[in-house]
């Protein structure tokens, strides 16, 4: 495998999604997409990322119930969370349920999380 970190996008607004492609490929990232919680569920159980940007709200599976199911990820990747919910109890939730950090969307430049994707 090469030196080369692997970042999963799972995010439902497709703007910030290839935003987010987009930066982390220039930065020399391979990225892989998905929409929605059943994707990410299948790509965290069958492939190995170093870091998840994970959206919390998406339909059918969410952020919460696809951290839940954290010990059946292959590997231990960092996993951020993107959200619009700015509730403290979500943020207490997410990282109870081993998430690395947690950006609200509006607050957070892409900059900031490359940067952060980055030092993961």
């Amino acid at each position: 495998m090469s030196g080369q970190k692997r970042v999963l996008i799972i995010e439902d607004e497709k703007p910030l999604q290839h935003a987010l492609q987009l930066k982390l490929e220039r930065e020399g990232y391979e990225t892989v997409t998905g929409e929605n919680g059943h994707e990410a569920l299948e790509l965290l159980k069958t492939q190995q990322f170093d870091v998840v940007l994970l959206d919390l709200m998406m339909p059918e599976i969410d952020g919460f119930q696809v951290l839940e199911q954290r010990a059946s990820f292959m590997g231990n990747p960092s996993i951020f969370v993107l959200s619009n919910l700015s509730q403290h109890e979500d943020e207490e939730r997410v990282m109870s349920l081993g998430a690395t950090k947690f950006f609200i969307k509006s607050d957070t430049p892409l900059s900031l999380i490359v940067d952060e994707v980055s030092k993961a």
